[in-house]
C-alpha cells in the first residue's frame, strides 16, 4: 500500500499483514524488553520484541520459550550488525580507566577485551524459531540471511536514520523501514558510526521524506510517549508505530527501579546524546557521570565494544548501590509520558487516544 494512502488504511493493511490488532510495536531494547513486557503487547493486540544484541542462543531460545507460553501473538527479533574489530589504543584505553576508577570499582587491563555473543549463530537462532520479524540496525543484513528469512517465511525491518540508509535497505530487500528519529532513547542506527551525530535527523523531519521516496511501509520510531505521537506519526506517512522509553515505567518491564524512577518527569533537554557508555552514540539520561564525560577533561570514549567493556563495572556497581548516575540510563525524549501502569492499559490508550485524531 502507498506511503500517501489514508492513515488508517495504511495501519490496516500492516496489522493485516503481521497479525496485529493495533499498529503499536515495542522497541527491541537489548537488556531492556523482558518477556513479560513482549507478552502484555502482544496480547493487548501489539507486537512484542526481544533485542538480543548481548544474548547468547540459550537465551534467546529461553526467551521465545516464555513468551510463547503465555501468548500467540506476534513479535520481532532484533540485533546488530556487526562492526569491523576496532583499533586498539592501549594508552588511550588506560586513560579511560584511570578515568572511570572515580566512578566505580578499578576497571581490570582485560576489561575492553570484551566482545558480543556471534552474530551469525544469533541469526541460526531466528532461522530457527521463526518469528514474525527480524529486525536489523547499524546496518543490513547479508544477501544471503535475507534469502533465508525471506525462505523462512520471517519478514525483515531495517533500522535507518536517513532516506540513503533506507534506499539501501528497501533495494536489499527490507519488508518495513523503521524510521529511527533523533529522539529516540538508546543506540543511534547509523550504518556508519563515524556520522551518528551528522546523521541526528528528527522524526518529523524524517517520515515525510521517507514516505514521499519509498514503497515499503515505514514504522515510526523515536519520541512516541502516548496517542498523540502515534497519531502524528500515521498522518506523516508511518505504517506503525514502535515505542520504547514509554513502557520502561510499566511492570512488566521490570526496569530497574532507580532508572525507573529517573524517568519521572524527565524533561526532554534532560536527555543527551554519548558515546560514555558504549562507543557507539545513544541518548540517555543526562546523568552525572554522562555530564563528565562530556567535559573537555574527560577521555574521548574508546571505539564498540570496547567502551562497553570498560564502563561494565561502573554500570554494576551503580546497579547495586541504586545510583542511576553511574548506570546505563537510556531515555529517549518522550521520557516524561512513561506512566507505572500496566502495559496492556498503556498500549491500548494510546491507540484508543490516537484513533481520536484519524
Amino acid at each position: 500500500m502507498s506511503n500517501s494512502s489514508s492513515p488508517l488504511h495504511r495501519s490496516d493493511a500492516f496489522c493485516a499483514k503481521y497479525g496485529l490488532k493495533l499498529p503499536i510495536l515495542l522497541a527491541p531494547m537489548a537488556g531492556a524488553c523482558p518477556a513479560t513486557l513482549s507478552i502484555a503487547l502482544a496480547n493487548s493486540g501489539g507486537m512484542g520484541a526481544l533485542g538480543a544484541l548481548m544474548s547468547e542462543p540459550p537465551a534467546i531460545h529461553a526467551w521465545v520459550q516464555e513468551f510463547r507460553s503465555k501468548s500467540c501473538g506476534p513479535f520481532q527479533m532484533n540485533t546488530w550488525i556487526p562492526d569491523p574489530l576496532p583499533s586498539r589504543d592501549p594508552a588511550a584505553e588506560t586513560a579511560m580507566r584511570a578515568f572511570l576508577a572515580a566512578w566505580g570499582p578499578p576497571v581490570a587491563p582485560t576489561a575492553g577485551d570484551a566482545v558480543p555473543p556471534d552474530f551469525r549463530a544469533q541469526c541460526e537462532v531466528f532461522l530457527q524459531e521463526r518469528p514474525t520479524a527480524v529486525s536489523s540496525i547499524m546496518g543490513l543484513f547479508p544477501p544471503e540471511l535475507v534469502n533465508r528469512f525471506k525462505e523462512s517465511g520471517i519478514a525483515w525491518f531495517a533500522t535507518a536514520t536517513t532516506l540513503a540508509e533506507a534506499r539501501r535497505a528497501q533495494a536489499a530487500g527490507a519488508d518495513a523501514i523503521i524510521a529511527q528519529g533523533y529522539e529516540a532513547g538508546g543506540h543511534r542506527g547509523s550504518f556508519d558510526p563515524a556520522a551518528a551525530e551528522r546523521q541526528s535527523v528528527g522524526l518529523f523531519a524524517l517520515l515525510p521524506r521517507l514516505a514521499d521516496h519509498l514503497d515499503v511501509p515505514i514504522i515510526a520510531a523515536g519520541g512516541i510517549g502516548d496517542g498523540r505521537g502515534v497519531a502524528a506519526t500515521l498522518i506523516l506517512g508511518a505504517s506503525a508505530a514502535m515505542v520504547g522509553t514509554a513502557f520502561f515505567r510499566c511492570p512488566e518491564a521490570r526496569t530497574h527501579l532507580a532508572w525507573a524512577d529517573a524517568l519521572d518527569q524527565l524533561e526532554p533537554e534532560d536527555t543527551t546524546l554519548t558515546r560514555a557508555f558504549t562507543g557507539r552514540l545513544g541518548r540517555a539520561v543526562a546523568t552525572d557521570f554522562v555530564k563528565a564525560a562530556a567535559s573537555q577533561r574527560a577521555p574521548a570514549a574508546a571505539p564498540y565494544p570496547v567502551q562497553r567493556g570498560l564502563t561494565a563495572p561502573m554500570k554494576q556497581a551503580g546497579a547495586t548501590a541504586n545510583d542511576y548516575h553511574r548506570m546505563q540510563a537510556w531515555a529517549g525524549q518522550s521520557a516524561a509520558m512513561a506512566k507505572p501502569v500496566a502495559a496492556g492499559i498503556l498500549v491500548t490508550d494510546m491507540w484508543e487516544c490516537a484513533r481520536q485524531f484519524l
